[in-house]
């Protein structure tokens, strides 16, 4: 094909792809993102036969990016928060901590950088908030405690997570030196310098979005739903999506994920957050596809033959030792057992955030190829 038709190409080659294999993995009873990661792997540049073009994929992905970090943004609650906050904050920061430490023991183990070991430990550290919104959802616990604890819970990790996508860029020049102590690197001025202009940036922005866009952005989509069009209002709440992520980025220097997860937080105050979410869901559902997609593309099979025992590592890291930790500090926060596994159990996967933050890794030098295939 032409150059003219590559976007094209590249999004029928995922969409098409991802059908096909979502389709067949709901029929062998797993869920669909495995079939879009399958799909992205068989269109990737480590598999024989069809080559997608990686670098229209990656921006789809932004796309994807930007979407989810909406939804997430638009389901965001202080008040569920602050319900369960007892038991919601201290696990999940413990939770992070101690998988994070893992990570770094891992790095070590491995012969890794110890910010390789930090990322890639974070990424061992964050459930996804959108496969467990959906899984309550059909099963009808989203309003019992266990279904509100595990959300408020993720909401925790959400926001240390967006932070952690903020701070890293500013950190990577001088943590991610492999010659270079981590002590030393500490007291290197220019990163101190850079994260404090980093942090600058960011609490000006959301001075504005929680002073100015709270107000606005309420008040504009009530303005464009009393006109009565479901198009218009569609148009409206994705034209606010992507202008804040990209305006945020172009103006603040802030990633598209915090624009728009604050973008879908201000949405969240208005009485309309509910169609806006349902109205922005279908085009979210899309890229978040295509976003899975390109996550694939980048997957190297060979690790299943060359690392065998590092990938069992790392599922045992994810779903065992997660079970016991999250179980542990719900049974010290005085939770029955029955309700301590149940949370451990919705919290024992990882989701988009480990993915983007895999990506910034190795984006920013500091994860190794291999980390992000395992």
């Amino acid at each position: 094909m032409g150059h003219d038709t590559a976007l094209i190409a590249t999004i029928a080659t995922g969409l098409g792809l991802a059908f096909v294999f979502g389709f067949l993995a709901q029929r062998l009873k797993i869920p669909p993102l495995v079939g879009y990661l399958v799909a992205g792997i068989v269109a990737g540049p480590f598999t024989p036969g069809l080559n997608a073009d990686g670098s229209i994929a990656a921006q789809l992905a932004e796309v994807g990016v930007i979407l989810l970090m909406f939804g997430v943004g638009i389901h965001f609650s202080f008040a569920h928060l602050m319900a369960v906050r007892a038991t919601a904050i201290p696990g999940a920061l413990g939770r992070v901590a101690i998988v994070t430490g893992v990570g770094v023991l891992l790095a070590y183990a491995w012969d890794w950088p110890i910010m390789a070991g930090v990322v890639f430990g974070l990424t061992l550290a964050v459930a996804s908030t959108v496969v467990l919104l959906r899984t309550l959802e059909e099963q009808g616990s989203l309003d019992t405690v266990e279904g509100r604890v595990a959300v408020g819970w993720l909401i925790v990790e959400d926001i240390a997570m967006v932070l952690v996508l903020v701070m890293l860029p500013a950190l990577a020049a001088p943590l991610g030196r492999g010659d270079a102590p981590i002590g030393v690197a500490l007291l290197d001025g220019s990163m101190w310098a850079a994260l404090l202009l980093t942090l600058g940036k960011v609490a000006a922005f959301l001075i504005i979005m929680l002073v100015v866009g709270r107000r606005f952005v309420p008040w504009l989509l009530e303005r464009v739903a009393r006109e009565g069009s479901r198009e218009l209002f569609t148009l409206a709440v994705l034209a606010i999506a992507l202008g804040i992520a990209v305006g945020a980025a172009a103006i603040f220097g802030v990633s598209f994920a915090l624009g728009a997860f604050f973008a879908g937080v201000v949405i969240s105050e208005s009485d309309l957050s509910h169609q806006a979410a349902s109205d922005a869901l279908p085009l979210q559902d899309a890229f978040a596809v295509l976003f899975f997609f390109s996550v694939g593309m980048l997957f190297d099979p060979s690790i299943l033959i060359e690392h065998p025992g590092k990938l069992v590592i790392v599922l045992a890291v994810i779903i065992p030792l997660r079970v016991l930790i999250v179980a542990g500090l719900m049974l010290l926060a005085k939770h029955p057992l029955h309700r301590a596994l149940l949370v451990a159990g919705g919290l024992a996967q990882v989701g988009e955030f480990s993915f983007i933050l895999a990506a910034l890794g190795i984006a920013l030098d500091l994860l190794p190829r291999d980390g992000q295939n395992l």
